[in-house]
């Protein structure tokens, strides 16, 4: 009989529990696994959204569009954003932080101390990075033709071991975790130098309603004492 009344309480849960259509980066390992709907910024955003009493629709688009469909809105919030972006009304407490990082061939011999050295050279870096890595890298971001962004991330690896560009812009999880992605097109064994330019960068949920954000807030404070957030990250640890 208990079995049976925690069954149907778990049904009573999920029928009550509210939708929330919540914007992703496209495939952006380790923290966004798009095709199995997992990853370390994924399972922390629906952890924290399940305990705030709703159920996450995921959204996947380039960080571009995704900025157009929540402005539409057509999504109620998106992630890896931060108030420096200046797409939404509300943003909740920082949920992750990401390590990025300048990265060129060890082979090339540059020498790169603050951003402004980077308008030397051609970036890549990811999309909306010109509004979410502060001012200095905007006015650099501004000022250097042969600076892009991609809305693929893994190109970024290919440009970088092809030498087609001098660096790349991104975390550093993510970028080496693509080397296995494109070891088969280019030679990834090739020694990298990183350029620690950035402090770490909190993200963010941006999103439309202030109660809701107010209720994710709460929920990311309840995973993070219950240990549900710590549990999370060690399933990434290897990366």
């Amino acid at each position: 009989m208990k079995v049976l009344m925690l069954g149907l309480s778990l049904v009573a849960f999920n029928c009550l529990a509210e939708e929330l259509s919540v914007g992703f980066g496209t495939h952006k390992p380790p923290y966004v696994f798009e095709r199995e709907n997992k990853g370390l910024e994924f399972d922390i955003v629906v952890a924290a959204a399940r305990a705030a009493g709703f159920t996450v629709k995921p959204y996947y688009s380039p960080m571009e569009r995704l900025h157009r469909s929540f402005l539409l809105g057509e999504i109620d919030a998106m992630t890896t954003t931060n108030p420096q972006g200046g797409i939404a009304p509300y943003y909740s407490k920082p949920y992750i932080h990401y390590q990025n990082v300048a990265m060129s061939l060890a082979a090339r011999g540059y020498t790169i101390e603050r951003i402004s050295d980077l308008r030397r050279h051609s970036v890549r870096a990811f999309q909306r990075a010109r509004f979410l890595l502060g001012d200095d890298f905007r006015q650099m971001a501004e000022s250097n033709p042969r600076y892009h962004e991609e809305a693929q991330q893994v190109a970024r690896n290919r440009l970088l071991y092809s030498g087609r560009v001098d660096v790349v812009i991104g975390d550093r999880r993510i970028l080496h975790y693509f080397n296995r992605e494109v070891y088969a097109q280019v030679d990834v064994g090739q020694p990298v130098v990183e350029y620690l330019l950035f402090p770490a960068t909190p993200y963010h949920l941006g999103l439309h309603d202030e109660s809701v954000r107010d209720r994710f807030d709460q929920g990311l404070a309840e995973i993070r004492a219950s240990g549900e957030y710590a549990e999370i990250e060690r399933r990434y640890a290897i990366y």
